[in-house]
């Protein structure tokens, strides 16, 4: 099962009783203000879920899986996510 931005949308829409577009609104500002930090390299803390954080990999070898041909895989930022002990627990 997976847990989609629309379902999101509907689930605040029924807990707090505002207008869809309302809904739409908030969630698409929250992830907004998530990415934005992200891609200013702020670490961002949710509670009760975890951390999001901007990890730099370094280049490495790899290896093209159809042809075997060997290529460098360059420099890049990744985003990890660690989740909290709380979420850890209730899995």
């Amino acid at each position: 099962m997976t847990l989609t931005k629309a379902d999101i949308i509907n689930i605040l829409r029924e807990q707090i009783g505002l207008p869809k577009k309302d809904c739409l609104k908030i969630v698409n500002a929250y992830f907004e203000e998530i990415s934005k930090g992200l891609e200013r390299g702020e670490e961002i803390k949710i509670p009760k879920l975890g951390n999001f954080v901007v990890k730099h990999k370094n280049s490495s070898p790899g290896r093209n899986p159809k042809t075997g041909e060997p290529y460098k895989i360059s420099d890049r930022n990744v985003v990890s996510f660690r989740a909290s002990k709380k979420l850890r627990e209730s899995l």
